[in-house]
C-alpha cells in the first residue's frame, strides 16, 4: 500500500448536501425551507427552548437550591496514595500536582485518614483530617498546615 493508494472506510465519508442549487438536485428553489414564514428568512428560527410564546419548560420547574461564592473546593488526597514517596520527603502540594497525585490543587490539599501510612513523611497541606494528622504522627512524620 502506498500514500497514494488511501482511501477512507467505505460509508465512511458522506458528500454536504449543497441546497438551493437547481430543480435537479431536490433541493433547490425554496432550499428546503418551504414556503415563507419565519424559518424560510435568513437569521430567521426561534432561540433553543422557545415553545411558541408557550412558558417554556425550564421557567416551569421549580428552582432549588443555590451555590455558594465562597465555597472553597479542595483537592483530597488519601493515605495511602503517600506510600508511593520515599521515607523523610517533604510531601507539598507542588509535589503532588508534579507526581500526578493530584490533577488540579483548585482552593488547596486536604489529606484525608483513609489507609495505612507505612512512611516517615513530612506533609505540607492546607487541611488535614484528625484521623490524617494522627496517622501521620504515629508513622514518625509531621503534618504542617499551609
Amino acid at each position: 500500500m502506498k500514500l497514494h493508494e488511501l482511501k477512507p472506510a467505505e460509508g465512511s465519508r458522506k458528500t454536504r448536501n449543497r441546497v438551493g442549487r437547481g430543480i435537479g438536485s431536490g433541493n433547490g428553489k425554496t432550499a428546503g425551507k418551504g414556503h415563507k414564514g419565519q424559518n424560510a428568512r435568513s437569521g430567521g428560527g426561534v432561540r433553543p427552548g422557545f415553545e411558541g410564546g408557550q412558558t417554556p419548560l425550564f421557567q416551569r420547574l421549580p428552582k432549588r437550591g443555590f451555590t455558594n461564592i465562597n465555597r472553597k473546593d479542595f483537592a483530597i488526597v488519601n493515605l495511602d496514595v503517600l506510600n508511593r514517596f520515599e521515607d523523610g520527603t517533604e510531601v507539598t502540594p507542588e509535589l503532588l500536582l508534579e507526581t500526578g497525585v493530584v490533577s488540579n490543587v483548585k482552593s488547596g490539599v486536604k489529606i484525608l485518614g483513609n489507609g495505612q501510612l507505612e512512611k516517615k513523611l513530612t506533609v505540607k497541606a492546607n487541611k488535614f483530617s484528625a484521623s490524617a494528622k494522627e496517622a501521620i504522627e504515629s508513622a514518625g512524620g509531621t503534618a504542617e498546615v499551609i
